[in-house]
């Protein structure tokens, strides 16, 4: 749903990049939509031997999808999992620690800062009667300490966005993800779904926003949310008795780790804005046939938003904000036999199989936590 133009904003804000690892090339489209609210992050070099790649979905608004281009790189390298080489726990712990850096005085003053002119003009209003303590501190301990001021009781935003993220180190690929943007291996020109779409209708996301106290209505989470997990959404995250990651809305991710060979040809990830109007593996086998032609991983990428794009708003497909990252390994990897027949699935999945691409594998070995 949501307010359309009466004509698409068709400009594309697009990049490319390479290390000696990885080539990359993305491009983002705010279409039909009256604002733009995706966001990404690109870092070949998060460290050295280590590559991001992020796409976050707003919706209410952008200023949350904005604060995780941001900052959820940069608290994946501060965590202490992370330098413990344990990649999968530190973005598990920073996708929820997005939550808790919203909140109060400093979360409040650090979305004003991203939101649209009025906000920012309403905050400037403000720091001109009340001026924040330390509010230009060196974040280097990663403290957020509480500030005191008139937004210090902030719960967070009401606004939210989905996270769909992957991590390259060697012949490791991580990929946490939470909402339905989502990540796509091609192996051999086959598509492989490396997340799953939260929507409350799956089995376990039912199970917990019941249990919560919430409840689904025409596939949306107390009728108004389509997401049964997203940062932000404070609204649906006030249960006192329950833990983050079991209120009705969840910003925890499914974490999937794989091992990568010289098979495998590039990952995809983007927004459902995309994959409303193309599956993976559509998307995949046009992937491959522009790059029999074309060279540059952004033009690429813009040809698949020029073909999602909807020709009126008629039915509502094709008419959403699109960002995909397209990222192509630029030499194999060292070799690992690790069939995807052998991936294994999250422990709440009800039915013991996940459809990856249009494969139905039997879950065994790789983990998805």
């Amino acid at each position: 749903m949501g307010i359309y133009l009466s004509t698409p904003k068709t400009e594309k804000f697009s990049d490319d990049g390479e290390n000696d690892r990885v080539r990359y090339g993305l491009s983002s489209m705010q279409g039909w939509r009256a604002t733009m609210e995706d966001a990404h992050a690109a870092y070949p070099d998060l460290d050295a031997s280590t590559s991001f790649f992020g796409v976050y979905d707003g919706h209410g608004g952008k200023v949350v999808a904005k604060f995780c281009a941001n900052y959820l790189h940069q608290q994946v390298l501060k965590n202490e999992a992370y330098a413990a080489g344990e990649i999968g726990m530190s973005l598990q712990k920073t996708f929820l620690r997005m939550d808790e850096m919203m909140r109060g005085q400093r979360g409040w003053r650090e979305l004003a800062a991203l939101g649209d002119k009025i906000n920012r003009f309403t905050g400037m209003i403000e720091g001109l009667i009340w001026s924040p303590r330390g509010a230009d501190g060196n974040d280097k301990n990663d403290d957020w300490a509480f500030e005191e001021g008139p937004h210090s009781d902030f719960a967070g935003p009401t606004a939210g966005s989905t996270a769909c993220v992957a991590i390259i180190r060697n012949n490791k690929l991580v990929v946490a993800n939470a909402g339905d943007s989502r990540c796509v291996l091609s192996r051999k020109g086959q598509a492989f779904n490396l997340s799953r779409d939260h929507k409350p209708d799956l089995d376990a996301e039912k199970e917990r926003i019941l249990k919560a106290g919430g409840f689904i209505h025409a596939g949306r989470v107390n009728g108004s949310l389509n997401l049964a997990r997203a940062i932000g959404d404070v609204e649906f995250k006030q249960n006192k008795f329950l833990p983050a990651e079991k209120q009705i809305v969840t910003a925890n991710p499914d974490i999937n780790t794989v091992g990568l060979c010289e098979d495998d040809d590039f990952i995809v990830l983007a927004c459902d804005g995309i994959w409303d109007c193309m599956s993976s593996q559509q998307l995949v086998d046009f992937v491959h046939e522009q790059l029999i032609s074309e060279t540059k991983l952004s033009a690429v990428c813009e040809r698949v938003l020029a073909r999602c794009l909807a020709p009126s708003t008629t039915t509502g497909e094709g008419c959403d904000n699109m960002t995909m990252i397209l990222v192509q390994f630029k030499k194999p990897t060292q070799t690992i036999t690790v069939p995807f027949e052998e991936l294994s699935l999250p422990s709440e999945s009800a039915d013991g199989a996940l459809n990856l691409g249009d494969n139905k594998l039997k879950p065994e070995a790789v983990e998805l936590k």
